[in-house]
C-alpha cells in the first residue's frame, strides 16, 4: 500500500499508529542489520522500545549532542579552510559532494569512536581503513535503494537470483568485522580514563554494558552504530548539495541568506552553532530544501501488524505501507508553487504546519531520532558556506536538478561551482 496524502498518512500515523509500527523482514536486514535487530530495522515490541530510549537519553539527547559541538565546530573548520585553500585569490571550480561526505563522515566518526577518517593526516592503517568503510556505506545505500525481488517472490531466494544473497552476506561479514575491530580498540585503550571513556558513544554505550552486559552485547552497541554512520553522513551531505543547488539556481535567495548572516553575525566573526536560532531564513532555505528533496523520499517500508482500515480501504495483516513524501512534499493541493524553490513560504503562517504533508523525517514512533543533529549539522554548514564564500554557477547554464537512484534520492550530477572567499576568512585566519 502506497499512501501519498497527508490525510492517508494523518489515520496509518494516529489511529493505527501501533499498526504499522513494524518494519517487513527485508534480506539486507538480515544479513546487514543483524537479523533485523537495529533500531531501523526491528519490529515493534520491548526490544524496540529500548533501542528507541537508549537512541533517544544515551545518544541523540541534547545533552549528549551538545557534548560534541566542539568536534562538530572544529570539522566544519576543516571543511571551511580547505575551500579557503582553493579559492583565498579568486573563484575557484570544487565539486562539493566528495568534500561534504568526507565533512559528514568525520563528524559522525569522531563522535562514534573518536577519531578522523578523512583528510591529509589521516595516513596507513586509518586511511585504509576509511576507505574500505566508506566503500561498504556506499554498497549500503546501493543495495537499500533497491529493491530485492527475493522479498516479495521467497522462492528467488532458493537459487540466489541474480547473485545478490552472496553479495549481501559477504558486505555483512565485512561491516561486522569493522564495527567488531572499532569496539574492540576502544577496549584495548588501557590509557582510557573513566572521563574520556565518555568523550564518544562507542565509550559511552561500553559503559552501559559494563552495567547491563546481558542487554548491552556487542551486537546491539554494533548495530547502534550502524544506523548512526547510515543516518548520518550520506543523508545530510545529500541535503547539503541539493540546498546549494537550488541557491546557486535562484542567486536572490543566495543574496538574502547572506545579508541575513552578515546582518545576525557581522563580518568580524565565523557563525557557530549557536547563531542557527538567528537565522530564520536559512532555516526556511534548509526546511524548503528537505520539502523538495527529502532524504527519503519513500521513508523505510512499515509493516501492518493486524488489519485496519484506511481511507475507507481494508488493510489486511502484514501489508507494506510505502509514505510518498516526495509526492505529499510537491502536491499543489496542499503547497502553493509546489515545485518551486520558495524558502519565503515557510515565513507565512499555515504554509508547512500542518504536521502530515511535511514529513522529511518521518512521522510517528518510526520517525527518524537523529533529527536534532541533522538540522545541527546541515544549518551550521550551509550558513558557514554561505557566510564566508561567495558562490556562483560554474556555467552559465543552470544547475541540473535531475534526481539519481538510491535510498536518499542523491543528485543524478554531482555538483559543480565555483567559490571565492570573503572577507570573513582573511579576517578569521589572520
Amino acid at each position: 500500500m502506497v499512501v501519498s496524502s497527508p490525510s492517508a498518512v494523518e489515520e496509518c500515523f494516529t489511529a493505527n499508529d501501533i499498526v504499522f509500527a513494524n518494519r517487513p523482514p527485508l534480506t539486507l536486514g538480515k544479513y546487514i542489520s543483524y537479523n533485523c535487530t537495529t533500531l531501523s530495522s526491528a519490529s515493534y515490541g520491548d526490544h524496540w522500545r529500548n533501542l528507541r530510549r537508549i537512541s533517544t537519553l544515551d545518544v541523540f539527547s541534547s545533552n549528549r549532542l551538545n557534548v560534541f559541538t566542539g568536534i562538530r565546530r572544529d570539522e566544519i573548520k576543516i571543511f571551511l579552510n580547505k575551500l579557503y585553500s582553493f579559492s583565498s585569490h579568486d573563484f575557484a571550480k570544487v565539486e562539493l559532494k566528495p568534500m561534504l561526505m568526507e565533512l559528514t563522515f568525520n563528524i559522525i566518526m569522531r563522535m562514534v569512536a573518536g577519531k578522523r577518517y578523512n583528510g591529509e593526516e589521516v595516513t596507513g592503517k586509518d586511511k585504509a581503513e576509511a576507505k574500505q568503510f566508506r566503500e561498504m556505506m556506499k554498497e549500503i545505500f546501493e543495495y537499500a535503494g533497491a529493491s530485492y525481488l527475493g522479498d516479495f517472490l521467497p522462492f528467488l531466494q532458493w537459487f540466489d537470483y541474480q547473485g545478490f544473497l552472496n553479495r549481501v552476506v559477504r558486505l555483512g561479514k565485512r561491516t561486522d568485522r569493522f564495527l567488531q575491530d572499532l569496539i574492540d580498540e576502544h577496549r584495548r585503550d588501557d590509557k582510557a580514563s573513566s572521563e574520556s571513556r565518555n568523550n564518544t558513544m562507542i565509550s559511552h554505550l561500553l559503559c552501559l554494558q559494563e552495567s547491563q552486559p546481558e542487554y548491552y552485547t556487542d551486537e546491539i552497541i554494533k548495530g547502534l552504530i550502524l544506523d548512526i554512520v547510515l543516518a548520518g553522513t550520506e543523508s545530510s551531505a545529500g541535503t547539503l548539495e541539493w540546498a546549494m543547488s537550488n541557491l546557486l539556481n535562484h542567486p536572490e535567495v543566495l543574496e538574502k541568506a547572506k545579508n541575513e548572516l552578515d546582518l545576525q553575525i557581522g563580518e568580524e566573526s565565523m557563525m557557530d552553532e549557536s547563531d542557527l536560532s538567528k537565522l530564520p531564513y536559512v532555516q526556511n532555505i534548509i526546511t524548503e530544501t528537505l520539502r523538495l528533496h527529502p532524504p527519503g523520499p519513500l521513508l523505510l517500508p512499515h509493516l501492518s501488524s493486524q488489519e485496519c482500515s484506511v481511507g475507507g480501504y481494508h488493510v489486511e495483516p502484514n501489508t507494506w505501507l510505502l509514505v510518498n513524501v516526495w509526492a505529499i512534499h510537491r502536491d499543489p493541493e496542499f503547497w502553493d508553487d509546489a515545485i518551486e524553490f520558495k524558502p519565503e513560504r515557510f515565513e507565512s503562517p499555515g504554509q508547512g504546519s500542518e504536521t502530515y504533508k511535511f514529513i522529511p523525517f518521518g512521522l510517528g514512533r518510526r520517525s527518524c531520532p537523529g533529527m536534532g543533529l541533522a538540522n545541527r549539522v546541515i544549518g551550521f554548514c550551509l550558513g558557514s558556506m554561505i557566510h564566508c564564500f561567495e558562490w556562483k554557477r560554474a556555467s552559465d547554464q543552470e544547475i541540473d536538478m535531475s534526481e539519481g537512484t538510491g535510498l536518499s534520492m542523491p543528485k543524478a550530477e554531482p555538483l559543480e561551482a565555483v567559490c571565492r572567499a570573503r572577507n570573513i576568512m582573511r579576517n578569521v585566519l589572520s
